[in-house]
């Protein structure tokens, strides 16, 4: 994993410079081929290039990951790929590489599976039926470009799993925060700042007014923060700016506060005369709701004690952009159930956390809606219900004990791990 990590790195992938993009689409779909043994397609929109793999014809599961990153080409002159004191360290690791790299091995322990068990048997479904991996190259910038189809390949599933860094503790992440976007254009006049400063409108004191009105609008007891950010104004040093302009973020957790915070930008207006204001932009993701996870979240958790990982804990109302907010909330919104999180742990020595996600995400793209396929953490060998007689069932023994389904005996002494050999008993 770490070999396959470093490559991904080592090839730089900036959002902007779509080139090296189509790289590292590429090397991505390379290195998947090698574990997925199959060919990936590769989708070119507005000349950014994504990167799809799907099994089966009846989509079920979607695993969402993003290959762009925030770094510009020659980061890793000054952050080069080291693994030093436990902790992997490179442009893009974190968000979302060995993400990418947990999917790969995850779906590929799945067609291991498969291989040893009656499912490669003849006539009998590819172990990832049903499953889609879809990679994107925009995510960074908010998916312009894929944003139409995440909603397409969403609307066709059961659920969606998106592969970023997990919240404090490595805990699942089952809401978001809805987002809005907005630039504020100020319009004044020009005049030389030395001769004549007052007969000119000055655009930077009127962006600092709707600066501080804008900023008003938060409403911490609503989780609701309202941030101006990017800020440009004027020309040269001795004018009186004609212009100005500024960008606000704007994260919600409720779509009455969205309406609230769009109606109150939509209202701003100058406050010295002679100057205009003209605000652009508008809400931009929906909020995803609890609601749309927590199935989903409750099916990880009875995976993850079945497997003997422990409990699962939740994060919610995570607004890190390492949370994959852009592709959970179009998720959420064409009523696929999602979370995310379920990619590596932000702190060092999570080695057993890593295997442990990587398990519990294999688990979670065999098990839905496929009741009779066999999966990680269920021994496939066929025994006796409560006796040594009678119909043969699957004996579901969580990795790593002795645990049997209530009502069916142990196949063997166990433990199973995912790559165990049964004693005694046919192979895994």
């Amino acid at each position: 994993m770490i070999a396959d990590v470093e490559r991904l790195v080592r090839c730089e992938s900036p959002s902007d410079d779509l080139a090296a993009v189509a790289r590292s689409a590429e090397l991505v779909a390379r290195i998947g081929a090698g574990h997925l043994g199959a060919e990936a397609e590769r989708i070119v929109i507005d000349g950014c290039t994504h990167v799809r793999w799907r099994f089966g014809r009846t989509p079920r599961v979607l695993l969402i990951g993003h290959h762009d990153t925030v770094w510009p080409v020659g980061s890793l002159k000054s952050h080069p790929f080291e693994v030093r004191d436990g902790v992997l360290r490179g442009p893009g690791c974190f968000d979302m590489k060995a993400g990418l790299v947990m999917a790969f091995h995850a779906l590929a322990d799945l067609i291991g599976t498969g291989a040893r068990t009656s499912v490669s048997g003849p006539g009998a479904a590819h172990p990832l039926d049903g499953v889609t991996l879809l990679i994107t190259g925009d995510e960074e910038p908010g998916s312009p470009s894929s944003r139409e189809l995440i909603e397409g390949e969403a609307g066709s599933c059961a659920a969606a799993l998106v592969l970023e860094a997990a919240g404090p503790g490595g805990a699942l992440k089952t809401e978001r925060k809805g987002v809005s976007r907005y630039e504020v254009l100020v319009r004044g006049r020009a005049a030389h700042s030395g001769l004549e400063p007052e007969r000119g409108v000055n655009a930077t004191i009127e962006a600092a007014h709707q600066i501080l009105a804008v900023a008003a609008l938060g409403d911490a007891a609503h989780g609701t923060t309202v941030t101006p950010t990017r800020l440009e104004a004027g020309t040269t040093s001795n004018t009186v700016p004609a212009s100005a302009s500024f960008d606000v973020d704007v994260r919600i957790r409720d779509a009455a506060e969205q309406h609230r915070v769009d109606r109150a930008m939509r209202d701003l207006r100058a406050r010295l005369a002679g100057a205009a204001v003209e605000v652009t932009g508008g809400p931009n993701r929906p909020p995803l709701q609890a609601t749309a996870s927590k199935d989903l979240f409750a099916r990880a958790c009875r995976l993850a004690t079945d497997l003997g990982l422990g409990p699962a804990s939740l994060q919610r109302n995570c607004t890190h952009p390492t949370c994959g907010f852009f592709w959970t909330c179009w998720a959420g919104h064409r009523r696929c159930r999602v979370h995310t999180g379920d990619g590596p742990l932000p702190w060092p020595r999570r080695t057993e956390g890593a295997i442990c996600r990587l398990t519990l995400t294999a688990s979670m793209c065999a098990g839905w809606e496929m009741a009779d396929r066999s999966a990680i953490g269920t021994c496939p060998v066929t025994v006796p219900r409560s006796s040594n007689t009678g119909a043969g069932q699957p004996c579901r023994v969580s990795a790593g004990s002795r645990t049997a389904a209530p009502g069916c005996r142990p196949c063997c002494s166990g433990p199973h791990t995912m790559r165990d050999s049964c004693p005694g008993r046919s192979a895994w």
